[in-house]
Parts: structure tokens; C-alpha cells; sequence
């Protein structure tokens, strides 16, 4: 089909002009000024709106088994929420089982992913087993499009420092991307064995048991490693004031550091662990105070922060409850991925940052990161994963309003200045005011290469 969306402000991250944008089939084949609607079988007015590349999460679990369950979310509902956020392409997690190589992890995930993707996705690999060969792997994956690879530093599946140390060596000889979750598990574990002894038991302690300083640490430390190696690291989900000092640093310093942060850690402090449904915002790390707050948002204007993603792994409120009397049985994760792009957006409507700013976050930069090669901008030859965004547009997040499976969300009563309109997935209306328009296994599987 081709489909002229017409009189629209056009937002890259670098720029904001009046152009039409014009689609045939998957690709954005002409940008300009008064483009003729002959021969385009869709033709969309976006007079007064704004027209942007469709975000990219980086961070997703979908159909993630954590804590005796698996998110509520699996790769149908996760994407489908996607669309409807403005989300055009989503990157999960896979964890990789002992004795697999890279490439058998990629292809037993995507197997589940391709059926059922609403929007188009790829995956980072989750580091458990480098014995044998498996180290070599890596390379494997990166040949075969998946050039990234995370590591936790925490969980019973999280990697010991020699481990992590030897990823970094392989990623720099092979030219992967490292991703980690930082946090000093040693001192979790210890904090978290004195709380129960000592019967603090509710999700207060989630948060204590995690303080500031146990991620700061966490990040430092692989900084350092990233430093040695000469390995790109890119520090997923950050949230403490610390961290984005370290991060600040290895960048002035001329290293290859890239910062995430997820909307939650802006909007949220810890201050929601006294709330009477605590449980519910109960994710690693947890928020934290209003200093780190303070801190994300000022390293975002200031450019330290590379990306924003949501980790979106949630889990139904019965599942949540399982906590109520031992935080420790809390499944981790929030949802999000509906969430992130408005968010973000309404952030830039109301002044916070620039809407090129937000677009550079949500979208061209996690392109550029990742190596997805026809995503994250708007332009000829492009896929055209665009929304339509209406700045004048208010609007209350309800759960009732959302397109997860979940059974709440921890934006409720949130209010947005501005809401996306239509989400187009390659060309293909995926969302229209409120309601999904797309369809299970119509995303594709994208393939990426760092540069």
C-alpha cells in the first residue's frame, strides 16, 4: 500500500520541520513539502501533529520466567502494548541455558518470538555459560545479527567477575557490545539475610536492601573492567546518583560508555515502598530517592544518558502478593512498554527536554547503539515506523486503557500532556486512537551490525 501522511511537523533528533512523508509498502520513499496525493491509496492529514520515528525498547522480557512464574506478558501481548505506545520495535532478552551456544539461544527464543510479534523485534543474549566453546560463541551470534550481550552481576544466574571479565575480552576481540545489570549481590544478600532475621519483612526492605550505594559500587566496578579491556559497556536500567557521576567520567575520560534509564526511575522514588500496593512497584534496582531522581534527569539534558527503556517484565498483582509478608518472594518488574514513548514525549511538551531529544532517546540513538541499521530515523530508505502524535492531546493512563495483559500498572492516574495517535509498523497502521490495529506475526525478527 502506499500512504501519504500529509502536512505534519516532522521530528527527527536533530531537527524539527514541515514535511509530508511518503510510504510505499514497508519503506519511506519521499520527504517534502506539498506531495501529491495522486496515486497513494491512504492519504492521512496530520495537520497540527507531530510525526516521529517510532521508539525502539531495548529492554524488554517478555515470557520471562522469574521467581517461580513467568511475566504476564508474552510476546504477543508485550508488542501489541508496543504498538499502542508508539513502540515500533522491541529488543528482549533471551537467556541463554547452560551448554547452549549463543546461536541455539537466539533461535529457540526467536522460534516463540516470530509466530506471535505484533511489532518488528531482535534480542540481546543473557551470559550464563562460557565453559568449553561457549565463550566462542559470541562471535557466533554476532555473525548471525545479534551483536549484544548482557551479564548480571546479581540472581542466581547472574556471572561471577571472572566470567564477566572474559565476555569483555571476547566482546572487544569480536566486536560485541557488553550490557550489564550492576548491583554487588554480596552485599544484597547479606542486607537482605539481616532484615528477615530481623522480621522486616515488607517491601519496604525490597528497597533497603538495595541502597544507593550497592548499584553505585556495582557500576564503578564494571566501568573499571570496561576501562581495562577496552570494551564497549553499556549500563543498563541506571538509577542512582553515582553511577551517572561514574558514567559522566569514563565519557569525559573518552571511553565507550553508554547509560539507560527507564521512565519509572524518573517519575518514581522510593518513597513508593511506603505505599499501601508497594509490592507492586517492587523491580531491580529499585527507585530510589529524589537526588538520583534529580541526577537522571539532569545527565539526560546534558546528553550522559544514552537511552531510555523500560525493562518491562510485569507480573499480575496475585503474583505480587505472594510477597506481602517476605519481600523476597516479590517477583521482580514493573510493566512499561506502552509507557515509555508518551512519557518521554510528554516530558518534551511540557518543557522538560526537546522533542528532538526525546526521538534521539527513544529511538535514533538505541538504532545507532545496537546497530539497526533501516530504524530510528525518518528518512528515504528507511522503514517506515512512524507515529502521528498529538501534542494538544490529554491523557490519563487507567489500566483499563492499556494493551498488556497485565492486571494493573504502575502509572495508574499518571496524566500525559500530548498521546501518539496512529503507531505505522513498516508501512502497515498497527494503532489508531485507542485501539490496536495489528495483528500476531507480523513483526520481523531484525538483524543487527555494530559499526
Amino acid at each position: 500500500m502506499r500512504t501519504l501522511i500529509q502536512h505534519g511537523t516532522v521530528v527527527t533528533a536533530s531537527e524539527t520541520f514541515l514535511a509530508d512523508v511518503a510510504i510505499d509498502g514497508e519503506t519511506i520513499v519521499e520527504i517534502g513539502r506539498n506531495i501529491s496525493p495522486e496515486g497513494f491509496e491512504k492519504v492521512v492529514d496530520a495537520s497540527g501533529k507531530l510525526v516521529l520515528p517510532g521508539a525502539i525498547d531495548a529492554h524488554t522480557h517478555l515470557a520471562m520466567p522469574f521467581g517461580g512464574t513467568v511475566s504476564s506478558d508474552g510476546y504477543f501481548a508485550g508488542t501489541r502494548a508496543a504498538a499502542c505506545g508508539g513502540t515500533t520495535t522491541v529488543f528482549d532478552f533471551i537467556l541463554q541455558d547452560f551448554g547452549e551456544t549463543m546461536v541455539d539461544a537466539i533461535k529457540r527464543r526467536d522460534a516463540l518470538c516470530a509466530p506471535e510479534a505484533a511489532v518488528d523485534y531482535s534480542f540481546h543474549v543473557a551470559v550464563k555459560d562460557v565453559s568449553g566453546k561457549l565463550l566462542d560463541s559470541i562471535g557466533d551470534a554476532v555473525d548471525y545479527g545479534v551483536p549484544s550481550f548482557k551479564v548480571f552481576m546479581v540472581y542466581d544466574f547472574g556471572v561471577t567477575d571472572g566470567v564477566f571479565y572474559q565476555v569483555l575480552q571476547k566482546a572487544k576481540e569480536v566486536g560485541a557490545l557488553i550490557e550489564v545489570h550492576a548491583e554487588n549481590n554480596e552485599i544484597i544478600n547479606t542486607l537482605t539475610k539481616e532484615f528477615l532475621a530481623e522480621g522486616k519483612t515488607d517491601a519496604w526492605y525490597h528497597y533497603a536492601s538495595r541502597p544507593e550505594f550497592v548499584e553505585e559500587e556495582a557500576d564503578k566496578r564494571a566501568i573499571a573492567w570496561a576501562k581495562a579491556t577496552g570494551a564497549p559497556l553499556y549500563i543498563v536500567h541506571l538509577a542512582n546518583k553515582g553511577g551517572v557521576e561514574a558514567v559522566t567520567q569514563a565519557k569525559d575520560e573518552g571511553y565507550s560508555i553508554y547509560a539507560e534509564t527507564c521512565p519509572q526511575y524518573l517519575e518514581f522514588t522510593s518513597d513508593v515502598y511506603k505505599l499501601e500496593n508497594a509490592r507492586n512497584f517492587v523491580c531491580s534496582p529499585p527507585m530510589k530517592g529524589e537526588e538520583s531522581r534529580q541526577a537522571l534527569w539532569a545527565a539526560i539534558r546534558r546528553g550522559d544518558i544514552d537511552t531510555i527503556a523500560t525493562d518491562h517484565c510485569p507480573f499480575q498483582s496475585y503474583e505480587k502478593d505472594w510477597g506481602k509478608d517476605d519481600f523476597t518472594k516479590i517477583p521482580n518488574g514493573c510493566a512499561g512498554i506502552e509507557n515509555m514513548y508518551p512519557y518521554m514525549l510528554s516530558a518534551a511538551n511540557n518543557g522538560e527536554i526537546t522533542f528532538e531529544q526525546a526521538v534521539a532517546l527513544c529511538s535514533t540513538n538505541p538504532a545507532r547503539i545496537f546497530g539497526c541499521q533501516k530504524k530510528g530515523a525518518i528518512a528515504v530508505g528507511m522503514d517506515a515506523d512512524l507515529v502521528v502524535y498529538d501534542p494538544e492531546m490529554d491523557f490519563v493512563i487507567t489500566n483499563d486503557k492499556m494493551h498488556s495483559d497485565c492486571d494493573h500498572t504502575i502509572w495508574e492516574g499518571c496524566k500525559l500532556h500530548g498521546y501518539p495517535v496512529q503507531t505505522y509498523s513498516r508501512g502497515r497502521l498497527v494503532y489508531e486512537n485507542g485501539a490496536f490495529l495489528g495483528e500476531a506475526g507480523w513483526g520481523n525478527f531484525v538483524k543487527c551490525k555494530l559499526k
